[in-house]
């Protein structure tokens, strides 16, 4: 009974928030209806579920998609090794993370997508471009909040496994690693928010590849429908990798 009345009372702000969507497209529905929205700005909610199925049979919508996609997994896989490799190595190497971690942090906030002439020059206009883009971008974060997670380590977990005379290798895989797990995968969902960002702005600036090429194509043509509904998928995008981390991070700690 207590196992069902969990599962009933995880539904409900599931339907409480679809809801509160749904109230909010209501509310600029009427606002666009009625002239309090220039309807030349933001088009008619009705007028954006509509042009979903145009898009998809005129623009080829789902193969770009899969692109766009493909392109933010590849960013995403390269973050997860390189990122928490490097986190890895400043924890190890104090001088090194003393002479490196004001570098870093200022990268996270540095818009590096503005270099995507340059990335350019290096792999020409292909899909290595817009990943590498990404990848650059959204990799401060992942080392970051690795470097977190391992310094927040209890010392007395620490000690605990220095009792039982663990190696170095063995004290990382059964304490620090477990232990930093969970902000581990906060950096990587940071660090995939600016992947998606990065490589949608990307698409858009070069007019190459996937979602952004389609919402620039659309904006270009002045079709506002369109170029929301092909947001919308933007946004899709962002909700599949979100469920999949989450589904890592469950496989990887069974008892939360």
């Amino acid at each position: 009974m207590s196992a069902q009345w969990l599962r009933r009372n995880d539904v409900i702000p599931v339907l409480f928030g679809i809801a509160c969507l749904l109230a909010f497209f209501v509310l600029i529905e009427i606002l666009v209806a009625s002239g309090k929205i220039n309807p030349f700005i933001v088009p008619k909610p009705s007028e954006i579920v509509t042009s979903f199925g145009r898009i998809i049979a005129d623009e080829n919508v789902l193969s770009r998609f899969f692109v766009t996609c493909g392109e933010a997994l590849a960013a995403s896989l390269m973050l997860a090794v390189t990122g928490i490799g490097l986190g890895v190595l400043l924890h190890r190497l104090r001088l090194l993370r003393l002479a490196t971690e004001t570098w870093v942090a200022a990268m996270a906030s540095a818009p590096l997508v503005l270099m995507y002439p340059l990335f350019l020059v290096l792999f020409g206009r292909s899909v290595w471009t817009v990943i590498m883009i990404g990848f650059v971008a959204a990799l401060p974060p992942v080392v970051l909040k690795t470097l977190e997670g391992l310094s927040g380590t209890r010392a007395v977990l620490i000690n605990v496994g220095r009792s039982f005379n663990l190696t170095p290798s063995q004290l990382y895989w059964k304490i620090l690693f477990p232990s930093a797990l969970p902000t581990i995968f906060v950096g990587v969902r940071l660090g995939m928010i600016f992947a998606l960002i990065n490589i949608v702005g990307v698409e858009f600036l070069i007019n190459f590849g996937g979602l952004g090429q389609l919402v620039n194509e659309l904006s270009e043509r002045y079709d506002l429908p369109g170029t929301f509904a092909a947001i919308c998928f933007v946004i899709l995008v962002s909700v599949v990798f979100f469920m999949a981390t989450e589904r890592i991070e469950r496989w990887l700690r069974p008892g939360t």
